[in-house]
């Protein structure tokens, strides 16, 4: 899992970098690496009980879930059309994201007293059903219109170079979805158990372990894309 934070955040650096491909949809996707990497970094610190050893860190704003979905939406759809120019409205994909943060940021700043008695309360983001709610089905949603971009595009792209990067980014979204519904499991299950039968899965080491893993695989998977595409960018972009 720590590799996969580094990977993550060394690619989220290069895509700064990168001279290839659409300058916007370079920073989105660099974005993405660097918020999934932290966030990855958030779950070695709740396997390892870095918070109950540590409470006065807990709630450290490194939780970003709510915005891998329109981070990586914006990355595929300014890739396929680089002329799209941004509006006003976009920034509406943005709010659940900042909201997350916000939340994060005043909750860190609490005393520790409060921030100890919260526990796996409905209210906290780390396993409240409304932000579990929110981060598996806005996934799914911007996997799908994403999805709907690239097979706009293939119908329209005709130069072997612009079908070779609808390819590219179709294998991203396909992957990502079969990762991402093997992490959904995971996450379903741990909050049936908890929330109707009060069993807390992640006290068990197998499955918080396991758990994470799925995590770590959409993160290496993430990180093994851009790895690609900034390698040898110019024969697909």
């Amino acid at each position: 899992m720590a590799a996969g934070v580094m990977q993550c955040l060394g690619m989220s650096f290069l895509f700064l970098f990168k001279k290839t491909g659409e300058f916007r949809a370079n920073l989105f996707y660099g974005a993405l690496l660097a918020t999934i990497a932290l966030t990855l970094l958030n779950s070695i610190f709740v396997i390892s009980h870095f918070y109950k050893f540590y409470p006065e860190w807990s709630f450290l704003p490194i939780y970003y879930t709510l915005a891998f979905p329109p981070l990586l939406f914006y990355y595929v759809k300014l890739s396929l059309y680089p002329a799209y120019r941004f509006r006003w409205s976009d920034s509406k994909h943005l709010i659940l994201a900042a909201g997350q943060f916000l939340f994060f940021l005043v909750l860190f700043f609490m005393p520790v007293s409060y921030k100890a008695g919260l526990g796996r309360q409905p209210l906290n983001p780390f396993f409240g059903a409304a932000e579990q709610f929110l981060y598996l089905t806005t996934f799914f949603a911007y996997l799908y219109f994403a999805a709907r971009y690239i097979r706009q595009r293939r119908k329209t792209a005709t130069h072997p170079k612009a079908v070779r990067h609808v390819l590219y980014l179709r294998m991203l979204v396909r992957i990502l979805f079969v990762l991402f519904c093997i992490h959904t499991v995971f996450v379903v299950t741990d909050f049936i158990t908890y929330h109707l039968f009060n069993i807390n899965m992640q006290d068990a080491k197998l499955f918080a372990g396991l758990s994470a893993l799925s995590f770590a695989a959409l993160a290496f998977w993430l990180g093994t894309f851009g790895f690609q595409v900034w390698g040898w960018g110019k024969r697909v972009e």
